[in-house]
């Protein structure tokens, strides 16, 4: 089967073709047309922008894969940014309709999960899992009983962690995206830190709750209030600058590692996945799978190659080949910018 895949969820145009045989995921294109520099300035993704150069790049990235012989389209429905999803799904329908070719629309969410059977055999991941799905716009735990078998175990209440970085970043003028930015900071300041005597200590929000929501709104405030107690040049120096971001980062990876061991403990799940953007952070990915093997020995880590982890149409054709048997009549086919994944 060969599989031709869009997205276009949020600020990341993307067009994929792959083909399944012998029971794994050969890659035949993976093209990306970043906007991370159009956004930069605004610190955060412009919607009207984002749909502009969607409709500007889509068709250009299409000219460059082959569309010989496809079987399948699929395309991201959401969640997302509604103005940015219509641009996709709108494609993809006429291009359905052109290709005479079924059209299967995708979860988001449940693409990012299923990132992880890109390099992997299709029966490679073992059940029930545990997935922990991070980005700018969601954090969520999920309990993964098989394909398509989902339940929301907690998310966030307020902001997601993503946006915690991109606050955070914005808040010590460091940049855009945040989750990088705030990265390469903490990195900076491990390098150094038998030197340095600045301490900072930051909340971890609802760590010790029974619950498995998240909640990151109040850490992005504890941030600010100690950013505005600080004399202006301390705030800019380097010191600074780099021990918030060690401390605060660190803040956000705690408490995702905490809730995601409690539920894969009480769930007995034998795999935890991980998925989304901030997944791709060096740290996080480090510290879980070290913690999993002291805590866990029974449950394995699977966590996407870094590219794999922002948004890409790679993982909207893996989600598309799983819900194949649920491909519509192209016509009826509407973007959801609320979607949520399927639960059963």
């Amino acid at each position: 089967m060969k599989i031709l895949a869009i997205e276009t969820s949020c600020d990341e145009t993307g067009v994929a073709v792959l083909e399944v045989k012998n029971g794994k995921f050969k890659i035949k294109n993976n093209l990306i047309s970043s906007q991370v520099k159009l956004h930069q300035k605004y610190g955060g993704v412009h919607p009207s922008l984002a749909k502009r150069e969607h409709q500007k790049n889509l068709p250009l990235l299409i000219k460059k894969v082959s569309h010989n012989k496809i079987d399948l389209i699929g395309v991201t429905a959401g969640p997302g940014l509604d103005p940015c999803l219509w641009v996709g799904v709108n494609f993809a329908k006429d291009l359905a309709k052109k290709l005479k070719t079924p059209l299967v629309p995708v979860n988001h969410i449940e693409a990012h999960i299923l990132a992880n059977f890109i390099n992997r055999g299709l029966s490679s991941i073992k059940f029930p899992a545990v997935c922990l799905v991070v980005s700018g716009g969601h954090t969520q735990l999920i309990l993964m009983k098989g394909i398509g078998k989902y339940r929301i175990l907690g998310e966030t209440r307020d902001d997601a962690a993503g946006e915690c970085f991109d606050k955070i970043a914005r808040i010590l003028g460091i940049g855009y995206p945040g989750g990088p930015a705030v990265a390469e900071q903490a990195r900076q300041y491990s390098l150094k830190i038998k030197n340095l005597k600045l301490k900072i200590s930051l909340p971890r929000p609802m760590i010790h709750q029974k619950n498995y929501d998240f909640s990151f709104s109040g850490l992005k405030t504890a941030v600010l209030y100690d950013f505005k107690n600080r004399k202006p040049k301390e705030r800019r120096s380097k010191k600074y600058i780099q021990a918030m971001c060690h401390e605060a980062q660190q803040a956000i990876i705690d408490v995702l590692i905490k809730k995601t061991l409690k539920a894969a403990k009480n769930y007995k799940a034998k795999s935890i996945i991980l998925g989304g953007g901030v997944v791709a952070n060096n740290e996080l990915r480090k510290q879980l799978e070290e913690k999993t093997e002291k805590e866990i020995p029974y449950s394995k880590t699977y966590i996407p190659a870094s590219e794999l982890c922002t948004d890409n149409a790679l993982m909207a054709g893996v989600a598309a080949y799983f819900n194949r048997g649920k491909k519509k009549n192209w016509k009826k086919i509407k973007a959801d910018a609320n979607l949520r994944i399927d639960t059963k």
